[in-house]
């Protein structure tokens, strides 16, 4: 009785076009990359700087990991802390400019560490309605009061703010939103925690790397600087390797060390992830060129595709949407660009609201301008021969 339940659910995945399934990529991350024995032109990447398989990045995790093994056997707070993590932590706070930072082994467990060391039963979260899945959770473990705003919108944020008599408020939030490219509006929303005595938790998953002077992410593109800010950049999508850190104030940081779960009670990632994120920290710091390609070929793109046409959203980052509406046309469209050669991935609920399933298309600094434009001509076939909207 209870494997039929399961058939029954997954039929019904299966019948509102949400069953997921995966791709088995047998090649480096790339513009092309090979799937099924084929080789595909990639837009489904977070590569966004081009960097994974950069020769720098691997030589650092060869070095490493001939001189440290590949297992570290043990959480950070025992015998899994190397110096090689000690120094990039350093070396991550220098670049955020930040007192202190704080690795962890993956971006969503940097979230709900951070959240769940922050906030508990006796106090509010207040949540952009758009926030990424990991921030979700952490909020729910927390046991704290949550108040979900719409998304950026201030005037909400603000009169739930004022309402709240909670002992710690803590505002989380996207830097730039996962699946629709925007960045949130980080200088109204510090300025409603310094009124309503608040901390500001940004994941900047999207941000890190691209946004802002050298890559240092959204709070510097708006120039923020406050202790109240409790930032967390993650190290597998721009950097090109693995991980994701908590940076901010000392006391902030040593708190979610001393608290999050997710820190203590894992082991610690490889010396090596850790010496290529050092070299990688480099190349995002020297390689401006990288994020003046990138502008370059979101200028091209949103040149070929007019805003609004298609549900093209508006979007300055790399994260460029295809609104299509339903699964259905999603998947379709998906499935009609991977036969003339190219990966866009469909994306729908519950990943995004009803209604606004959809084509994300990941811009990297590997592309070149012909490949972009080869994605804007497949995309007015695909549309002009209603593939994407057949019934």
């Amino acid at each position: 009785m209870i494997f039929h339940r399961l058939a029954q659910q997954l039929a019904e995945l299966e019948r509102r076009g949400l069953r997921r399934s995966r791709l088995v990529r047998q090649s480096p991350q790339g513009p092309r990359i090979v799937v099924d024995g084929k080789e595909v032109l990639a837009f489904c990447s977070n590569d966004y700087l081009g960097l994974a398989n950069h020769p720098r990045i691997v030589q650092a995790a060869i070095e490493a990991a001939s001189r440290y093994g590949v297992g570290e056997g043990a959480s950070h707070l025992l015998s899994g802390h190397s110096a090689v993590h000690e120094r990039l932590e350093a070396k991550l706070a220098e670049f955020v400019q930040m007192p202190r930072a704080l690795l962890f082994s993956t971006g969503y467990q940097a979230n709900l560490g951070a959240v769940t060391a922050l906030a508990g039963p006796e106090d509010a979260i207040f949540s952009d309605a758009l926030n990424h899945a990991s921030l979700i959770d952490g909020v729910r473990l927390s046991r704290a009061r949550v108040v979900r705003y719409p998304h950026a919108d201030l005037g909400s944020l603000s009169g739930a703010l004022a309402e709240s008599d909670a002992r710690t408020k803590l505002i989380v939030t996207d830097g730039v939103f996962s699946m629709d490219g925007d960045i949130a509006p980080l200088p109204a929303v510090l300025d409603l925690c310094e009124r309503h005595d608040a901390w500001l938790l940004v994941d900047d998953a999207h941000g890190f790397g691209v946004i802002g002077p050298e890559g240092r992410g959204t709070p510097a593109h708006f120039d923020l600087r406050s202790p109240r800010v409790v930032y967390v950049g993650t190290l597998g999508k721009a950097a090109g390797v693995a991980g994701a850190f908590v940076s901010g104030a000392a006391e902030m940081v040593e708190t979610v060390l001393q608290r999050a779960r997710t820190y203590i009670y894992t082991t610690a990632a490889p010396a090596m992830l850790a010496a290529a994120v050092e070299a990688s920290l480099e190349l995002i710091r020297e390689d401006e060129w990288r994020r003046e390609r990138l502008r370059k070929l979101i200028a091209v793109l949103r040149g070929e595709m007019r805003e609004g046409e298609r549900g093209l959203a508006p979007s300055d980052t790399p994260i460029q949407p295809l609104v299509l509406g339903a699964s259905s046309e999603a998947v379709r469209a998906s499935a009609a660009l991977r036969e003339r050669g190219i990966l866009v991935p469909a994306i729908r609920p519950p990943t995004v609201p009803e209604g606004t399933a959809r084509l994300r298309i990941s811009l990297s600094a590997a592309h070149s301008e012909q490949e972009v434009l080869r994605l804007a001509a497949a995309l007015h076939e695909v549309c002009r021969s209603g593939v994407a909207t057949q019934a």
